[in-house]
């Protein structure tokens, strides 16, 4: 197949009437990862399916599809699928992971290491500025922010992130093509620039209640932390920390004054057992070494084996003596370089440096920067 229709048979298939991503990722299993495969058997299944996703597999709307391939043929557009060797490894370990993500931005930025920062739409002022606080700290230590692109706390870390210069994730409840809030059109296009906005439905997509907890569950999945900064009794929030507990994943929660409602949310999570914070540093802290583990899982993903990158995810220690990190440093140089261009320096494979620039940017060697860039720090 061609990558156009392969790209098609996805989105027939993702845009299937009630299918949903467990019964795509159930046909693709029956037929080794082929889509065309995939997408056979559906129709040849397609008695049993209603028969609104029968119709759509007998005779898929063009004009719709034409839409859809129009927007992924636009620069820094991507439909990353479940069966790519890179898809992101931490989504992979959720209950009912997407089959695949619409990325407008720099995807790579999936593969680094993730905190994500929610809260209150109704956010106080004091819970906006530890939102900015926390945001840009866990920054500069290395992480990328990842959150809802909703209003209040959401809106606050990512514009905080942009403002220092940082990448920033936003996981949106509609196709990739719309914003919601509308008044956040600014933001997304910063985040487009300077980052990744991911959604797991279609372009054209509408903002819909019931889409939010499945964008929530790609925030908690993505991230290796949840950090919850203000929530109400009922806010959304409390359900990204629910499911990121459930997902095995660390969830934080900020304390707040028993007068504030819109701290409750928070002390509920601390009682259920959240880990109480006060500063970014203890975030940092709890998510290095998990971070660790992340490039080891990557680095076994992609193939790179027992390599220098790995030996390092699990001992960084070890690092300062190997003459692959020397190379990868001194290709470095003084000025920022893309990974495609120390890939040409080095003659090592782009997974492997992926590995060990996240080793080096944890150490406080590298800072990673936008457009998937890397600057060696002074010392």
């Amino acid at each position: 197949m061609s990558e156009d229709e392969e790209a098609r048979a996805w989105l027939i298939a993702l845009r299937t009437p009630g299918l949903g991503a467990g019964g795509l990722r159930e046909a693709l299993a029956g037929a080794d990862g082929r889509i065309d495969a995939a997408l056979a058997w559906l129709r040849r299944r397609a008695a049993e399916l209603d028969a609104s996703a029968a119709a759509w597999l007998e005779q898929p709307d063009e004009a719709q599809l034409a839409t859809d391939l129009a927007w992924l043929a636009e620069p820094g557009h991507r439909l990353w699928r479940c069966t790519e060797a890179d898809f992101p490894p931490l989504l992979e370990n959720i209950p009912q992971p997407p089959a695949a993500l619409f990325v407008a931005g720099d995807a790579g930025l999936l593969l680094r290491p993730q905190v994500a920062i929610v809260g209150a739409r109704r956010a106080t002022q004091a819970g906006l500025a530890i939102a900015r606080d926390f945001a840009q700290t866990l920054a500069r230590a290395g992480f990328v922010v990842t959150s809802g692109m909703a209003d209040g706390i959401d809106g606050a870390a990512h514009a905080a992130v942009l403002d220092a210069g940082a990448p920033t994730i936003a996981v949106v409840g509609t196709g990739p093509d719309r914003v919601y809030p509308r008044k956040h059109h600014a933001l997304a296009r910063r985040i487009v620039e300077q980052g990744a906005l991911v959604s797991g439905f279609p372009p054209g997509t509408s903002a819909r209640p019931h889409h939010f907890p499945r964008r929530n569950r790609i925030i908690a999945g993505l991230a290796l932390g949840t950090l919850v900064i203000e929530a109400g009794l009922q806010s959304g929030s409390l359900i990204t920390a629910r499911q990121a507990g459930e997902q095995g994943r660390e969830v934080f929660a900020v304390p707040g004054s028993i007068h504030n409602p819109q701290a409750h949310g928070c002390h509920r999570l601390i009682r259920d057992g959240a880990r109480l914070v006060e500063t970014p540093e203890e975030v940092a802290e709890v998510l290095v070494p998990l971070a660790r583990e992340l490039g080891c899982e990557l680095a076994r993903r992609l193939g790179v084996g027992e390599s220098s990158a790995v030996r390092g995810a699990a001992d960084t220690a070890g690092w300062r003596g190997d003459p692959q990190y020397q190379a990868l440093l001194d290709a470095l140089g003084h000025d920022p370089a893309a990974l495609d261009v120390l890939c040409e320096r080095t003659g090592q494979a782009p997974a492997e440096l992926s590995s060990m620039l996240l080793m080096l940017e944890l150490e406080g060697v590298v800072e990673g920067l936008p457009g998937n860039r890397y600057q060696r720090l002074p010392g």
